[in-house]
């Protein structure tokens, strides 16, 4: 059987009219009923038959028709679903987030505000390369050649989380080495946040005592407001403290800090919406960089 000849039988079943059929087709009505009769070669059974001057199915009709018209809908849904897809796909922006979580999330609404047909999906997985706009970081990148794709948008500052009744809580900022002997509190060090602390612990010369880590910064964030240790807090991927029983201190030595950086790839049919929403964080993150 020929797809073609399903495609034709369906639609005679359907309208029970060779001619108006052919008509529909827009094929001549002789190559309509040989392909109808080649069909009916094929099975051996007669799919229609005579009904005054129109036709009608047999129950071999029936049954063929029962069968195979699910699949032919289907077929012939295809451009239309292909199409509502290609639209949809083309709207979706689909972030890799593994920085500046808080602040992508602020620039997300206010650009869902002047762009409601733009949808947003947020992953985190640093194998991830299927993305539209990926937000990284890296150490000094602002010191680096510009990268095609890529701009540095700002420096983020990592401050020192304290609990707001440590001995620490009334300082104005701190060496990271007066803290060598407090416990401290990390994301785990599967995440570019988690890998910070032994970093910059090891700048200042000594190896942190961790006691808690977790996937989870809500975590990070209670354990610290709960009195049970330290931690480092990133600007603008936490964002602002909203905790009475966390203090953060400026570090002074060492310079504590990392590149926050933006790519977007050109994977798309149509690339507008994902350069426009690229532009858009562009322009967001200078003007925070001036509120700073």
């Amino acid at each position: 059987m020929e797809l073609t000849q399903l495609l034709y039988f369906c639609a005679v079943a359907k309208n029970l009219h060779i001619t108006n059929t052919a008509k529909e087709l827009h094929i001549a009505q002789p190559a309509l009923t040989q392909s109808i009769k080649r069909l009916e070669k094929e099975l051996g059974v007669p799919l229609l038959a005579s009904n005054g001057r129109n036709i009608k199915l047999t129950e071999y009709g029936k049954f063929v028709y029962k069968k195979i018209n699910p699949f032919i809908e289907t077929i012939n849904n295809i451009n239309d679903e292909i199409s509502e897809l290609s639209k949809t796909e083309n709207n979706t922006i689909r972030i890799n987030l593994s920085a500046a979580s808080y602040l992508i999330t602020q620039a997300i609404i206010d650009y869902k505000k002047q762009n409601e047909h733009i949808h947003f999906r947020i992953y985190q997985d640093d194998d991830l390369i299927d993305y539209d706009v990926i937000i990284s970081t890296k150490p000094y990148y602002h010191n680096a050649p510009n990268e095609l794709n890529n701009t540095y948008v700002c420096t983020e500052k990592l401050y020192l989380a304290v609990p707001g009744s440590s001995k620490y809580s009334n300082k104005n900022s701190i060496n990271l080495v007066d803290v060598k002997d407090e416990n401290f509190i990390t994301l785990g060090t599967a995440t570019s946040l988690g890998l910070i602390c032994d970093n910059y612990c090891g700048l200042a010369g000594f190896k942190p005592n961790i006691i808690f880590q977790s996937d989870n910064p809500t975590s990070v964030k209670n354990c610290i407001a709960a009195n049970m240790g330290i931690g480092f807090w990133p600007q603008f991927t936490w964002g602002p403290l909203n905790s009475p029983d966390v203090t953060l201190l400026p570090i002074k030595t060492p310079v504590c800090q990392r590149d926050i950086i933006i790519t977007y790839n050109s994977n798309k049919t149509d690339n507008s919406h994902v350069l426009d929403f690229y532009n858009f964080l562009i322009e967001y993150f200078e003007n925070k960089r001036f509120e700073q």
